[in-house]
């Protein structure tokens, strides 16, 4: 109801707005919630996490039957007997070009660099969708040491908004960006063994809090567990699986102890140290592949091929260990740690290392998983010392090179505790203390960015 008031002089006229009890503050920040239009949001976000998730389980089916088709049936179909020491050499120079040919020629440049870490830069338009699967696939199924959480977001969001963009003419940007928030969490809901470590990834990567947490959260979650259910339907149906990463069947552990407390110190700065170096090669690779694109890019490739034959060579183990996300060999690394020698472990911390830098420079997927194997090696390895649990180092390792790399302390804790189910939750003391000392570690050995605080 509005009041009109006017002074004697009937010069000045105020207008006061009389509220009631009803209407919500003027600086309600949860105000969007309480609007019907909101449910809309939600249920909209609901319907698209159906068919979003789908793809996204299509894709990491696609990515693992082409990886076994490359890898392991092409070479008998050949006439060899089983994969040659050599086979990761074409493999990997085809894996370049067809990386190369997407950034050059079609739209979006084949996704986000990963050198950059783990970011997020809004839903790619419907044009550039292609590129970004063409060029992730190609880094995913021909061994480069990335993997498919980064591209599973991008073309989740884009799928959103341009579903959005369908149903409605000129959408509100907030909605095209909730909806779009909301696609992405569905692609990635159970990849990481959890909606609940994805939820977490994505919003710590985005910076939300406040009030913007709460409006894209809920739609978020509500497309992350419908799209958990869509990938445990499809996995039961299929046969296939959920393709999402989980760890059981581990030897438990004890409580912690102040020697392994220690160690977290230890690991803590180890792996900002590594992570530091590994995401600088990554950086001061790329500008020169970038400028030779159409051959450098190949030739990266062939330097990832030849440390994978090297670590084969000198441990005797599979080249598959080196290339790759190492999402599928993470399981067996720790359940089976025992049986490496601390030699192979610290060739294959070098040479898997060294492949995942000059996979950031040059190829397309993200760096979530490497950075967890490379931390599993790193732990175990140092398990080998005196007053170090396998499992225990393992879980540090996970969480500080996640931390080192990624940058999201919050993510890092919970990948390494949750996907070690019972064991983690009783290294979570022990994962803080490594995650915190990794990650300020690594904040201050990164030069600051002129202008920032």
């Amino acid at each position: 109801m509005t009041t009109v008031r006017r002074d004697s002089s009937d010069q000045n006229v105020s207008v006061h707005k009389q509220t009631t009890p009803t209407d919500p503050p003027a600086n309600d920040p949860l105000a969007p919630l309480r609007d019907r239009r909101y449910l809309g949001l939600l249920a909209l976000a609901g319907i698209l996490g159906v068919p979003i998730s789908a793809v996204a389980y299509g894709f990491l089916k696609l990515v693992s039957t082409t990886q076994k088709w490359i890898f392991t049936d092409l070479p008998v179909t050949l006439g060899f007997r089983a994969q040659p020491l050599w086979w990761p050499v074409p493999t990997l120079a085809v894996a370049g070009i067809l990386v190369a040919l997407a950034i050059r020629y079609l739209p979006g440049t084949g996704g986000a660099s990963p050198a950059d870490g783990f970011t997020t830069h809004g839903a790619p338009a419907p044009a550039e969708l292609p590129g970004i699967a063409i060029a992730a696939l190609a880094t995913l199924c021909f061994g480069a040491v990335l993997g498919p959480e980064a591209p599973l977001i991008a073309i989740g969001g884009g799928l959103a908004a341009y579903a959005v963009r369908l149903a409605r003419r000129d959408p509100p940007a907030r909605v095209s960006a909730v909806l779009a928030a909301a696609g992405g969490f569905a692609a990635i809901s159970t990849l990481l063994g959890s909606p609940l470590i994805a939820a977490f990834l994505l919003m710590e990567a985005v910076g939300l809090a406040g009030a913007t947490l709460e409006l894209v959260l809920l739609p978020g979650l509500l497309a992350a567990g419908i799209g958990s259910l869509i990938f445990i339907g499809l996995g039961s149906w299929t046969g296939f699986g959920t393709f999402s990463l989980a760890i059981p069947n581990l030897p438990p552990v004890g409580q912690p102890n102040v020697a392994e407390f220690g160690w977290a110190l230890v690991i803590g700065v180890a792996a900002a140290l590594i992570g530091s170096a590994i995401r600088l090669l990554g950086l001061r690779m790329r500008s020169p592949v970038e400028r030779r694109l159409l051959w450098a890019t190949p030739l990266v490739g062939l330097i990832i091929a030849g440390l994978a034959i090297a670590y084969a060579q000198g441990s005797g183990r599979d080249t598959a260990e080196v290339l790759f996300s190492g999402q599928d060999a993470l399981g067996p690394l720790i359940a089976h740690g025992a049986g490496y020698s601390l030699g192979a472990l610290l060739l294959l911390l070098a040479c898997k290392g060294l492949a995942y830098g000059a996979s950031l420079s040059s190829f397309r997927g993200g760096p979530v998983f490497p950075a967890m194997f490379l931390g599993a090696v790193g732990g175990i390895a140092m398990s080998h010392l005196p007053g170090l649990p396998l499992v225990a180092g393992a879980a540090m390792g996970i969480g500080a090179m996640s931390a080192a790399m990624l940058k999201l302390p919050m993510t890092s804790v919970l990948m390494a505790t949750l996907l070690l189910l019972t064991d983690g939750l009783a290294t979570m003391p022990l994962v803080i203390v490594a995650v915190a000392v990794a990650y300020v570690t690594t904040v201050r050995l990164t030069p600051a960015r002129v202008g920032s605080t």
